[in-house]
């Protein structure tokens, strides 16, 4: 994989799975509709489970953790064989578990001086969280101009309606969501519905350079 998670692909699904059971048809589906980055996050009892199916059985996908908030659920995602790991916030003691833990990693931002620390910290790859209610597209194209070593993946309240308008901003690499994946398509295990909505999702970076080379 490549060393930078908002590299991956233009849109990364944030998959909240009650059943783990479910997990590799999940992870097929969205790999074969052009999204390979997903991230499992640790909101339910079988989260653990579903990453180590995934990594298990779905070779062409990189599966990550998110809402990761202490160390023990770093080792644990790592143990599990996440690729990657995403935070919805950070502290020094997280951000120094997350660096040992030897696997990329995206640390939570939502404010200027959060996003000045980890550039002070050597970090330039954060999640930009909650997207929409901490400002959106206007917030982070106020933070291109004096922070532009700073690269975002967006997520928290971005659909596909909105989500070309932060792909089209420098400093972001992809955005994070969930709308590829409807509540009543998982519980109807409708994988051919989810994977057309990969698809769709995966497209927003058709005919852009940049996005482009996302999915190399």
């Amino acid at each position: 994989m490549t060393d930078s998670v908002l590299d991956l692909a233009p849109v990364v699904p944030v998959v909240v799975l009650p059943d783990a059971a479910d997990a590799v048809p999940l992870a097929r589906a969205l790999v074969a509709g052009g999204l390979p980055a997903i991230e499992v996050t640790l909101r339910t009892p079988g989260a653990l489970d579903a990453i180590r199916a995934i990594s298990g059985a779905v070779p062409d996908a990189v599966v990550g953790a998110g809402t990761v908030i202490t160390p023990g659920q770093v080792e644990d995602a790592v143990s599990a064989e996440a690729r990657f790991l995403v935070s919805p916030g950070w502290t020094d003691v997280l951000l120094e578990a997350m660096r040992r833990s030897g696997v990329p990693y995206l640390p939570g931002v939502s404010t200027t001086s959060e996003v000045v620390a980890l550039l002070e910290r050597g970090v330039r790859e954060m999640k930009f969280f909650p997207a929409a209610a901490a400002g959106g597209t206007a917030y982070l194209k106020s933070l291109a101009g004096p922070l532009p070593q700073a690269r975002f993946c967006p997520t928290g309240g971005i659909g596909l309606a909105s989500a070309p308008e932060y792909l089209a901003l420098p400093n972001v690499g992809c955005v994070g969501g969930s709308w590829m994946l409807p509540a009543d398509a998982v519980a109807a295990r409708d994988w051919g519905r989810i994977e057309q909505l990969a698809r769709e999702a995966a497209s927003l970076g058709a005919g852009d350079l940049s996005a482009g080379e996302r999915c190399r």
